[in-house]
C-alpha cells in the first residue's frame, strides 16, 4: 500500500482495514513521522495487539518532539522494559537531543540497574549526553562500559566517543579512539564527520582538512554535516584554495543547495575578502536564507567592512528577508563604527517595530551604538530598561562614559558593577585601568590589578597593555616594567607604552634600547611609538640620536612625521638652545606646523628667556588660537622674569579684554582613598596650621643645605620679602609638606600638579628628598619628576 493510501485511511477503519500487526505498525510509524501524534496515539490505543515496535514507535515520537511527560507515561506502561533496550534507547536519545543530559544519564543508569544490556544506540545516546554536560568522568565510565560490552569497535560508538572526548577538551584521547577503529569500520561517514568536527572545535583546522583528504582518499563521500565543518576550518585559516575544492565537492554531490553548506561557503568567501563571490552564492540560492545573509553580514562586520554591512542590511530589507536577533547587532555595530547616529536611530525604530528590544544581544548593541555615537545618556536609559544586565552591556556603557563624559563618571559606573556583583571581563578591566591611568589613581589601579590576578585576566594582552600604561602614567616605571616583562606576547601598543612610560618618568635613555628590542622582535613601530622616542630624546638632551630617529621615520619604517613629531624635535632643539635649527625645521614642516609645534617653540624660548623668538612664536599661536591662555601666561611670565613689568601688564590686559582666563594652579595627592587638593596660599585644609608649620620646617632644613630663594619665579612686582613669602606657599610645597606628615617613611610621596612646576619648587623638593631621606614623585603638566637623594630624574631638562 502506498503512503498516499495510508494517509487516506481513517482511524475508525483501522481494525477492519489494517487487520495485521505489521500494517498497524507501518501506519503508526507514518503518522508519528508526519507529526500527527494525536492521530498516532488514537491508532495506538485502538490497536488490538501491540508489540515492542508499536510501543517504541510512539515513545520515540514523543521523545523526538520533546513531549517528555507523554513519553515517560507511555514508557513506564511499556510491558517490554525488562526484555528490550529499544524503548530505553528512544527515551535516552530524546533527552540527549533536547539538552536534558542529566535526565538521559539517570535513565541510562536505571536501565543498567534493571539488568538491560546496552546496545550501540542507548550507549551512544548516553555518550552524547556526556559531551553535552560535558562530563569527562561519566564519559570515561561510558567508555569502560563500551569496552566491557565489546561495543568499542562499533563505528557508531567510536563516533560518540570521539565527540565526547573532544567536547571535554581531551583531543589527544579522541584521536587515539579514532586510530583504534578497525579499518573495515572506517566506512562510516558519521565517524569521519565526528573526527573532523572534533578537530575543528579544538582549533586544529589543518588537521581537520588533512582528515577530510584522507576520507576522500578512501572514496568516502561527505554528507551535509561534514562539509560545514571542513569549510569552517578553511575559513578560520583563510585557506581559500582548499575551500574552493570543498565547494566543488558540494556541487558534485548535489549538497551545494543545503542552507548550512551555503552559509558556510558565504562565511568562507567573506572572511577571505571575496565579498562578490559570497554575494553570488546568496543571489543564486533558490530561496533567500536568513542564515546565509546573516553569515555574510556578521563576517563583514568582524572584518570592519562596515559600509558593506549596511548595504547588505538594506538589501535584506528590500528583499523582505526576515531580520532576527543576529542581524540587528551587526548592523548596529557598523553604524556605531562609522558614527552614523541618524541611521542608528532609524535602526532603533525598526527594532522597536519588530519587537527585538528585549533580546539581550540587540539591547547591548543599542547601548554600544549610542555610547560610541556620543549619546551616553540615551545609552544609560537603554541599559536601565534591559531585563538582564550582563557584562557586555556594562562594558559598552563604561566605554561610552569614559570616552564622552568623564573618566570619573566611568569609574563610578565600575563601582556600580562591583556593587551589583557583576564579574568584570578583560574589556571592562582594561577600561578601568586606562581611566585610573588618566586620573593617576594609583590605589584604585592597583586594586584593579589585584582583581585581574584573582580572575586570571592579567594574561590578556589588552589588560597587560592597560597595566603597563596605568603604572607608567602613575609614575611607577619599575612596576610597569615588571608587568611588561611578565607578558608572554607583546604588540606595538605594549612596546610603545613602556617606551613612553620610561620617557615620561625621566628615564629616556632606557627607552632607546627597548626600541631596538622592539624592532628585533618584529613589532612594527607606529606613529605613537616615535612620539615616545622623540620625547625621550628631548627630555634627555639627546639631539643627535633624536635627529637620527626623526630622519629614519619615513624611509625606514614608513611612518610620515606629523605635528607631534615636529613639536618633539622643536622642543629637543629648543631645550638645548639651538633656536636657529628649530626655526629651520619648523619652516620645513609646512602644514604639519600646527598649534602644537608653535607652542613647543614658545615654551622652549620662554625657558631660555629668548624674548624675540618667544614674541614671534606667541604671535603665531594666538593667530591660530586666540583663546589659548597658556601662551598669554608664558609671554607675560617671560616679561616678568626680564623685569619688563609694563609689557607683562599689557599681556594680562589683553587676556582680560579677550576674556581668556588662566587655569588656577593646584596640586593634589591621593591618601587612603581620598584626594586632597592644594592651591597657593591655601588655608582651607583641616590641618592647615600643621601644614604651614611643616613648610617652615622644610625651608629651614633645606637652607642649611645651601638653598637660596630664587625670586625670579615670583611674577609680581612686589618687594623681595613678599616674593619669598609667596614662593614659600606654592601648592606643590604645601602638598609635599602634607605628604611628609601623613605618609609612612617607606612610602613615596606622590603629588600631581596641573601646571609646570616652578624652578624654585624644583630646587626645594630636590633638597627635601635629600634631608628627609624620602622619595618624592611629582607629575606636572610636562613629565614626572622623581626626587631622590638631592637629584631629579629630569636631569634639569624640565
Amino acid at each position: 500500500m502506498s503512503v498516499a493510501s495510508y494517509a487516506s485511511l481513517t482511524i475508525q477503519s483501522c481494525p477492519r482495514s489494517l487487520n495485521t500487526l505489521l500494517d498497524c505498525n507501518r501506519r503508526l510509524n507514518f503518522l508519528s513521522k508526519s507529526g500527527r501524534l494525536s492521530d498516532a496515539r488514537r491508532l495506538f490505543d485502538e490497536m488490538p495487539h501491540r508489540d515492542a515496535i508499536s510501543w517504541n514507535t510512539l515513545i520515540s515520537a514523543y521523545a523526538r518532539s520533546g513531549l517528555f511527560p507523554d513519553a515517560l507515561c507511555l514508557f513506564h506502561s511499556c510491558p517490554h522494559l525488562h526484555s528490550s533496550s529499544i524503548p530505553w534507547s528512544s527515551l535516552i536519545s530524546g533527552f540527549s537531543r533536547h539538552g536534558r543530559a542529566a535526565d538521559a544519564l539517570l535513565l541510562f543508569r536505571s536501565m543498567l540497574a534493571a539488568g538491560i544490556r546496552p546496545d550501540p544506540y542507548s550507549l551512544g545516546a548516553s555518550l552524547r549526553a556526556c559531551s553535552t554536560l560535558p562530563s569527562i568522568i561519566v564519559g570515561l565510565l561510558g567508555h569502560a562500559l563500551a569496552i566491557k560490552s565489546s561495543l568499542d569497535a562499533d563505528s557508531f560508538i567510536a563516533a560518540a566517543l570521539v565527540d565526547m572526548y573532544s567536547k571535554c577538551g581531551e583531543s589527544a584521547i579522541a584521536g587515539a579512539v579514532f586510530a583504534s577503529v578497525p579499518i573495515e569500520h572506517l566506512t562510516n561517514r558519521v565517524l569521519w564527520t565526528a573526527v573532523i568536527s572534533a578537530r575543528v572545535n579544538n582549533g586544529d583546522h589543518f588537521s581537520a582538512m588533512d582528515c577530510f583528504r584522507l576520507m576522500r582518499a578512501k572514496d568516502m563521500y561527505p554528507n551535509q554535516f561534514t562539509l560545514p565543518s571542513v569549510l569552517s576550518a578553511c575559513a578560520s585559516e583563510l585557506a581559500l584554495g582548499f575551500g574552493q575544492q570543498i565547494h566543488a565537492v558540494a556541487i558534485h554531490t548535489g549538497l551545494d543547495t543545503n542552507q548550512f553548506i551555503q552559509s558556510s561557503l558565504v562565511s568562507l568567501y567573506a572572511k577571505c575578502s571575496y565579498i562578490s563571490d559570497a554575494k553570488m552564492i546568496l543571489e543564486s540560492a533558490e530561496h533567500d536564507d536568513p542564515v546565509s545573509w546573516n553569515s555574510l553580514i556578521v563576517t563583514c562586520s568582524r572584518a570592519a567592512l562596515h559600509e558593506v554591512v549596511l548595504f547588505l542590511f538594506l538589501q535584506m530589507r528590500q528583499r523582505d528577508i526576515k531580520l532576527d536577533e543576529f542581524t540587528h547587532p551587526s548592523a548596529l555595530n557598523s553604524v556605531a563604527s562609522v558614527g552614523h547616529l541618524c541611521n542608528g536611530c532609524s535602526l532603533h525604530c525598526l527594532i522597536l517595530k519588530t519587537g527585538f528590544t528585549n533580546h539581550q544581544h540587540v539591547g547591548n548593541a543599542l547601548i554600544d551604538m549610542y555610547a560610541k555615537c556620543g549619546r551616553p545618556k540615551i545609552a544609560l536609559e537603554m541599559f536601565e530598561d534591559l531585563p538582564h544586565k550582563d557584562i557586555v552591556g556594562w562594558t559598552a556603557l563604561y566605554n561610552g562614559y569614559a570616552r564622552h563624559v568623564s573618566h570619573e563618571s566611568a569609574l563610578q559606573l565600575y563601582c556600580l558593577t562591583r556593587a551589583a556583583r557583576v564579574k568584570p571581563d578583560e574589556f571592562i578591566l582594561s577600561g578601568v585601568l586606562s581611566s585610573c591611568g588618566e586620573l593617576t589613581l594609583l590605589e584604585l589601579g592597583t586594586q584593579a590589578h589585584a582583581l585581574a590576578i584573582q580572575l586570571s585576566l592579567e594574561s590578556f594582552r589588552s589588560v597587560g597593555n592597560a597595566l603597563v600604561t596605568m603604572y607608567a602614567k602613575s609614575g611607577c616605571a619599575d612596576e610597569a616594567r615588571v608587568v611588561f616583562d611578565s607578558m608572554s606576547w607583546r604588540d606595538a601598543i605594549t612596546w610603545t607604552a613602556i617606551i613612553m612610560g620610561y620617557a615620561r618618568n625621566g628615564r629616556g635613555c632606557e627607552s632607546l634600547p627597548l626600541f631596538d628590542c622592539m624592532v628585533r622582535e618584529g613589532a612594527q613601530p607606529d606613529y605613537v611609538t616615535f612620539i615616545g622616542l622623540l620625547f625621550a630624546c628631548s627630555h634627555s638632551g639627546l639631539v643627535g640620536i633624536g635627529r637620527t630617529y626623526f630622519e629614519s621615520m619615513e624611509p625606514v619604517y614608513g611612518v610620515s612625521p606629523g605635528p607631534e613629531h615636529y613639536a618633539c624635535m622643536v622642543d629637543l632643539l629648543g631645550r638645548t638652545g639651538r633656536f636657529s635649527e628649530a626655526i629651520e625645521l619648523l619652516c620645513q614642516a609646512g602644514q604639519a606646523a600646527d598649534l602644537t609645534v608653535w607652542k613647543a617653540l614658545l615654551a622652549t624660548s620662554a625657558m631660555h628667556r629668548n624674548i624675540d623668538v618667544a614674541e614671534w612664536a606667541a604671535k603665531q599661536v594666538l593667530r591660530l588660537d586666540p583663546s589659548d591662555a597658556a601662551s598669554y601666561v608664558m609671554l607675560s611670565n617671560m616679561y616678568s622674569w626680564a623685569g619688563q613689568w609694563a609689557k607683562a601688564a599689557q599681556v594680562r590686559g589683553m587676556m582680560r579684554a579677550s576674556r581668556v582666563y588662566k587655569e588656577p594652579g593646584c596640586s593634589w595627592m591621593e591618601e587612603e582613598g581620598k584626594v586632597y587638593v592644594f592651591h597657593a596660599e591655601d588655608k582651607g585644609h583641616p590641618r592647615a596650621t600643621e601644614i604651614y608649620e611643616k613648610v617652615r620646617e622644610m625651608l629651614e632644613r633645606v637652607r642649611a643645605e645651601g638653598y637660596v630663594v630664587d625670586t625670579k619665579w615670583a611674577l609680581q612686582d612686589v618687594t623681595r620679602e613678599e616674593k619669598e613669602r609667596g614662593l614659600a606657599h606654592h601648592s606643590e610645597k604645601l602638598a609635599v609638606a602634607f605628604g611628609l606628615m601623613s605618609n609612612p617613611i617607606c612610602k613615596p610621596i606622590r603629588v600631581y600638579k596641573n601646571l609646570r612646576i616652578c624652578g624654585d619648587c624644583h630646587s626645594v623638593l630636590k633638597l627635601v628628598a635629600k634631608v628627609y631621606e624620602r622619595v618624592i614623585v611629582l607629575r606636572d603638566l610636562n613629565c614626572f619628576h622623581h626626587f631622590m637623594g638631592g637629584n631629579c630624574s629630569c636631569s634639569d631638562f624640565w
